[in-house]
């Protein structure tokens, strides 16, 4: 283990940072940020450090035990990039001492190996970490191989390069390894499931990489590299979703039936189009305008409001907050649909056009704010939100919030609550009024977009469930 305590005093009070031309100046630094420290020799042999060799040879006979420190620097918020100092010091007893390399930390690799060569490689062969690369050749390759045969033992982490497809099979492959390995089955809602004791890393490359933005504030590979290296660690919630009695996925995101539903469930049939395919999904998927009938009950969350404007980083004050009996305060006087309050649980009936449950911000790029911007990783709960049934302009003003700084929850037509459990069923297939009848999409196209009057297929009157990317084969869900 890295003594932290002796060299740290030696290095900022006696020895300080000699850099540039080695004049005298001290430059405090984080033991925990230290990516690497390598000696003069370490040095000529790393291209990127390597000087001329006349600089070299100066540089030794007047600076016999010189170093360099590899460390983490902050650039732009929530950005890192790795940055080097030159040192000397006055013995080489006292620079032994940081000729440090953790060496004993091992990572796992499932991604595609040139692009770990170009991204994250260097960087992670700077801090001397031993990595053992898999190229995935197939859908749930990562899954399947930590599942089943991958020796969890002899590695401290499993890091994914990729998009939040790849998170999902590494997060399936080790929760469901850590129940099978203790004997819980996942099939049981009510099992207490064994946490897993693998870290999981994130290197981005996919296309929206949610789950990246949201822990880290930023999608940016060389940040996500060094958080790995400097041993940063953030406890996410996991949510699992049932059908009856049986397990259908977890998920670490979103929960999203109607809108994201059908986007998703659209979008499949495009794959060949790339990333463009969710645009084009997401235009149809609006003029579309369906909305589904259902009831939700919920089981409220003692702790916080979706609405309080405390948003989440990693070791935030409300992720670690023990709640308290004033932090429930649930209002539930203006209510408009049928309300039930059964046990301390909640049930709503209504005709909603998206239902989504965010167990994080679910920030990215094109939404830096995400879904629910008062979203926390770690204290078990979902924000669940509400979407009803409105007209054209009212849901599209809802969706643009997603990407400005308003209140994407103000609105007559949206409700959102903090919840720990929640379950779904859909309405059964049968029709309400000859209104509805008229409003077939394929009948009778789009209605004026600032109509009320929303899309009803009798064919298909129910939605399907987007977890984390994913489809649900079934509407009618526990989490």
């Amino acid at each position: 283990m890295f003594n932290t305590a002796t060299p740290w005093q030696v290095f900022t009070q006696e020895l300080g940072i000699k850099r540039g031309d080695f004049a005298t100046h001290i430059h405090a630094l984080q033991v925990c940020e230290i990516v690497a420290v390598h000696t003069k020799d370490d040095d000529q042999d790393n291209k990127e450090t390597r000087r001329s060799r006349a600089e070299a040879k100066q540089t030794s006979q007047l600076h016999p035990h010189a170093f360099t420190v590899s460390y983490v620097r902050r650039t732009r918020p929530h950005q890192w990039c790795c940055s080097e100092h030159s040192a000397s010091s006055g013995s080489k007893l006292s620079m032994s001492n940081w000729h440090y390399s953790p060496t004993d930390r091992r990572a796992f690799w499932s991604a595609r190996e040139a692009y770990l060569r170009a991204e994250g490689g260097p960087t992670v062969g700077r801090a001397c970490i031993s990595t053992d690369v898999i190229v995935t050749e197939r859908a749930n390759h990562a899954r399947d191989h930590l599942k089943t045969e991958a020796n969890l033992d002899a590695y401290d982490g499993v890091v994914c390069v990729g998009g939040d497809g790849m998170f999902s099979e590494i997060l399936h492959g080790l929760i469901s390894r850590t129940q099978t390995d203790n004997g819980v089955d996942p099939n049981q809602p009510d099992a207490e499931l064994v946490p897993c004791s693998v870290h999981i890393g994130i290197i981005p490359a996919g296309s929206t990489d949610c789950i990246c933005f949201a822990t880290v504030g930023t999608n940016d590979p060389v940040t996500s590299a060094l958080h790995i290296i400097v041993g940063d660690s953030q406890p996410m919630d996991v949510c699992s979703v049932h059908h009856n009695d049986s397990f259908l996925r977890y998920s670490v995101s979103l929960l999203g039936y109607g809108f994201y539903g059908d986007v998703l469930k659209d979008s499949e049939r495009k794959r060949w189009m790339g990333p463009a395919r969710y645009d084009l999904s997401g235009v149809k998927t609006f003029l579309s305008h369906n909305y589904y009938e259902g009831s939700i009950s919920f089981l409220p969350a003692d702790m916080g409001d979706p609405r309080d404007k405390l948003q989440c980083r990693s070791g935030c004050s409300v992720c670690q907050h023990k709640p308290s009996s004033k932090d429930t305060q649930w209002d539930m006087s203006e209510e408009k649909e049928e309300s039930d309050k059964v046990g301390g649980w909640r049930t709503i009936r209504g005709k909603f056009i998206a239902i989504n449950a965010a167990s994080m911000s679910c920030a990215c790029p094109r939404s830096p704010k995400g879904l629910s911007p008062s979203a926390h990783l770690a204290d078990g709960t979902t924000d669940l939100i509400l979407v009803r049934k409105c007209s054209r302009l009212d849901f599209l003003t809802h969706l643009l919030r997603h990407t400005n700084k308003e209140d994407q929850f103000d609105h007559s037509f949206v409700e959102v609550h903090r919840v720990r459990r929640f379950n779904f069923q859909p309405q059964q297939n049968e029709m309400h009024s000859l209104e509805d009848l008229t409003e077939t999409p394929k009948k009778t196209g789009f209605r004026p977009i600032c109509s009320a009057q929303t899309n009803y297929n009798y064919q298909d009157s129910h939605s399907s469930w987007n977890c984390d990317g994913e489809i649900l084969p079934h509407a009618a869900i526990r989490v």
